[in-house]
């Protein structure tokens, strides 16, 4: 990739993507064109205003209306591009790239493709010096990836491979056994695939896997432990909420970005290392009558009634509900009253 293709800076030219910000915070995302114009029942705005401008200038239309014009950072293009499948959404790529400690010259390996939201995530930490593999078992989610990879960026990267098939089956014959630094599943079933990539990660690599549910989660950890080839597993989710901050008007928003998916992560062993045993408390299915008595009703702190207040809490249900029957057949009397 060249320089100016890997720095989105500079005055705006023909083919760039541009996102402009109109009034009451609309917002519009176009591809620079000689002849290109943008019609809103505001006016027309030509995208020649905006040839040559640099980054963050302000440009009006026929109607006068302003409209801030910026390059798209990558968490607006992921949010905004076609979708051949659901994407990973910003806040969970950028726990993913911690998680799995991406870092640039890595060889990264990643399943399924989807639309491509996460690739670029990856394409960008690993640089040019790294190589990212992303398996896709369908051809049309994998070509709306390629194409928005080279929305994006500009070109398809040369480091970038699509390998349409199951990861589980060609991950092997892709790439040499122990080579890759880090592995990222987004599937609905990752445990199918974590035998071949426990093979194909290097010593201390790091698998990561997104999913949706928690019964997913609770089974690739076990898969995971099963192996005796992994670290313990780690998991957890991400949940982002925006704040209105407007002079005193300092407050939580009304909505924010709750459960999208799990992440659950653990690194490979050396060949032929045991990890040391790790000490859990019993499960569910393990206990004994100490165990019951501590979970009784008085040990947790959930007050006894007494038969006597119980019987009084009775009474004054029965005597809001009479009141309130009294209530509704004075409602309906014709004069108003029973």
């Amino acid at each position: 990739m060249t320089d100016e293709i890997t720095r989105p800076s500079g005055p705006f030219r023909l083919g760039d993507r541009v996102q402009l910000t109109g009034p009451k915070g609309r917002l519009h995302t176009i591809t620079l064109r000689e002849d290109g114009e943008l019609h809103t029942h505001h006016g027309v705005l030509k995208h020649t205003q905006l040839i040559g401008q640099p980054d963050g200038s302000v440009v009006a239309n026929s109607g006068g209306h302003e409209y801030l014009a910026l390059r798209p950072l990558l968490r607006d293009f992921v949010m905004s591009m076609p979708r051949g499948a659901a994407i990973v959404y910003p806040k969970d790529a950028a726990q993913i790239l911690a998680e799995a400690d991406i870092f640039p010259g890595a060889t990264v390996v990643e399943a399924g493709v989807g639309s491509g939201a996460l690739s670029l995530w990856l394409l960008r930490a690993i640089g040019d010096a790294g190589r990212l593999v992303s398996f896709e078992r369908r051809d049309d989610f994998a070509a709306v990836a390629r194409a928005n990879v080279e929305t994006f960026i500009g070109e398809v990267p040369g480091n970038w491979d699509v390998v349409v098939g199951d990861l589980a089956e060609e991950l092997t014959t892709t790439v040499a056994a122990a080579s890759v630094d880090r592995v990222v599943l987004d599937m609905l079933a990752p445990w199918e695939c974590i035998d071949a990539v426990a093979e194909a990660l290097t010593p201390g690599g790091v698998v990561v896997c997104y999913v949706a549910t928690a019964t997913q989660l609770s089974r690739v950890a076990e898969y995971i432990r099963s192996t005796g080839l992994f670290t313990e597993p780690g998991a957890n989710e991400t949940m982002v909420r925006g704040w209105h901050v407007e002079g005193l008007a300092v407050r939580p928003d009304h909505r924010m970005v709750a459960h999208t998916g799990f992440l659950i992560w653990a690194r490979r062993l050396a060949p032929g290392a045991v990890a040391p045993e790790v000490k859990r408390r019993a499960s569910k299915s393990s206990y004994g009558d100490e165990d019951v008595e501590l979970w009784t009703p008085g040990a947790v702190g959930d007050r006894q009634i007494t038969d006597k207040n119980l019987r009084k809490r009775v009474r004054e249900a029965e005597r809001a509900a009479e009141g309130a029957r009294q209530a509704a057949g004075r409602a309906g009397a014709p004069d108003g009253t029973a």
